[in-house]
C-alpha cells in the first residue's frame, strides 16, 4: 500500500458497510418475535447477537475482497463498486489479517451467548466463523459453486432470526421458523441482483453463481420469485393467530416487485448498484411492517 493514510479509510470501504444492515434486520426480526412472544428481552444478550454478528459479517466481507482478488473475480471491468484488493488499495494479505482478527472479536463478543445457552451457540459460531472464510475461500467456496442464495437463506435468515429467538426463549416455534424463511427469501434478493449484475466478469473467471451458471433469464425468474414469495409465504400467518403479521407487510410488497421488474427491464449496468441498495430497502420495509404486525 502506497499511502498509509488510506488503511482505515481502505479497510472500512472492504467492509462493505452499506450491506451491514442486512446482518442486523435478522436479529432485530427474531428479537421482536421473542419479545411479542413473551416478553424475552436482555440488553447484554442483544448487544452481544449484534456485535458477533457485525465482526462475523466484516469478516466475510474482508476475506471476499482478498480472496476474489487473488482469484481474478474482480478486475478494472468490474460494474460493482471497486473493491480493495483489485484495485491495489490494500493487500489480500493485510485483508486476510484484518478479517481474522474480526473473527476473534465475534468470538470474544460471543461469550454471554455461551454462557447463557451453552452448546447450541459454540456450534452455530463454528460454523459461521469457517463459513465467514468458505464462503469465498478454501477448497470448496460456496460463492463459486452456486450456492450464494441458499448460504444466504440459511444464515440470514433461518439460522439468524431461530438462532436470536433461542437466545431469548430457549427454544425455538413455527413463528421463528416462518419468519426466519421470510428474512432469508428477502436476503437473498440482494445476492441475486448481485450475481446478475457480475455475472460477465464471474464467467470469465469461472465463479459459477446461479446466474452465471444458469443465465441471466433465470437468474431474474429467481429474484421475481424471491421477491414475491415472503409476502405470500407470510400469509401462514393467520393460522398462527398473527392476522396483522401477514397483512401489513404486504403493503411492502410492490416495492420488491418493482425492483425485480426493473432488473428484468435493465442489462447488468451501474444502475444495478442502485437497485441492490433498492433491495437493502425492500428489507428494511419489510421488517419495519412486520414489527407493526406483530405488536398489533
Amino acid at each position: 500500500m502506497h499511502d498509509e493514510s488510506l488503511f482505515f479509510p481502505a479497510l472500512l470501504a472492504a467492509s462493505r458497510p452499506k450491506t451491514l444492515l442486512a446482518a442486523v434486520l435478522p436479529v432485530s426480526l427474531g428479537t421482536v418475535l421473542a419479545y411479542t412472544s413473551n416478553e424475552s428481552f436482555n440488553y447484554i444478550l442483544f448487544g452481544s447477537i449484534i456485535l458477533s454478528t457485525l465482526c462475523i459479517q466484516i469478516a466475510t466481507n474482508l476475506f471476499n475482497d482478498a480472496i476474489d482478488s487473488k482469484k481474478g473475480a474482480d478486475t478494472d471491468q468490474r460494474i460493482g463498486p471497486k473493491r480493495m484488493a483489485s484495485s491495489g488499495i490494500l493487500t489480500p494479505q493485510s485483508l486476510i489479517i484484518a478479517g481474522l482478527t474480526f473473527c476473534f472479536m465475534a468470538m470474544t463478543f460471543s461469550l454471554p451467548l455461551i454462557v447463557a445457552r451453552g452448546m447450541p451457540i459454540i456450534i452455530i459460531g463454528i460454523i459461521s466463523l469457517l463459513l465467514a472464510y468458505g464462503y469465498t475461500g478454501g477448497p470448496w467456496p460456496l460463492a463459486y459453486k452456486g450456492l450464494g442464495e441458499i448460504f444466504v437463506f440459511l444464515f440470514f435468515g433461518l439460522i439468524a432470526v431461530n438462532g436470536t429467538f433461542y437466545v431469548f426463549t430457549g427454544h425455538i416455534s413455527l413463528e421463528s421458523i416462518l419468519l426466519g424463511a421470510q428474512s432469508g427469501l428477502l436476503c437473498a434478493i440482494i445476492i441475486s441482483i448481485n450475481n446478475v449484475r457480475d455475472i460477465a466478469e464471474d464467467r470469465k473467471c469461472g465463479k459459477l453463481t446461479l446466474a452465471a451458471r444458469h443465465g441471466i433469464t433465470f437468474a431474474r425468474i429467481e429474484i421475481l420469485i424471491l421477491s414475491t414469495l415472503p409476502y405470500l409465504l407470510g400469509l401462514i400467518w393467520i393460522p398462527l393467530g398473527h392476522k396483522f403479521a401477514a397483512l401489513i407487510p404486504l403493503m411492502g410488497m410492490p416495492l420488491s416487485a418493482i425492483i425485480a421488474f426493473l432488473v428484468i427491464k435493465k442489462e447488468p449496468s451501474p444502475l444495478y448498484n442502485r437497485f441492490l441498495g433498492l433491495s437493502v430497502i425492500a428489507y428494511l420495509n419489510f421488517s419495519i411492517l412486520l414489527y407493526f404486525g406483530l405488536v398489533f
